[in-house]
């Protein structure tokens, strides 16, 4: 039974490790998606101006996602729960239990 136990929590243990290189691995494939997209797009090829590609693609995949300003996303969210609520005629407890639910997540 002990190893059992210990087989399990080596299995958990790799997994915690592993899960977030997954993510960012995959992250990094819809980026180079994306570039490749955009590079496409204003007619870069590998052929004959190969260096303009490269170097764009260098400064795509290399370059970070731009911040939003502070609290956007959050009063985005804000405002999308409060417009559903409405809809909804949710007022009082329901109201604030759907608002709770609705920004949490």
């Amino acid at each position: 039974m002990k190893r059992f136990y210990t087989t399990l929590s080596s299995i958990v243990l790799a997994a915690v490790l592993i899960a977030p290189q997954m993510s960012d691995a995959a992250a990094q494939q819809n980026k180079m998606k994306a570039c490749n997209v955009d590079a496409d797009a204003k007619g870069l090829s590998g052929e004959g101006n190969g260096d303009e590609r490269k170097t764009f693609m260098k400064a795509c995949l290399s370059a970070k996602p731009a911040k939003a300003a502070p609290g956007t996303s959050q009063q985005n969210k804000m405002t999308t729960c409060s417009k559903d609520a409405k809809a909804k005629n949710l007022a009082g407890d329901e109201r604030k239990t759907f608002m709770k639910s609705c920004l949490s997540s």
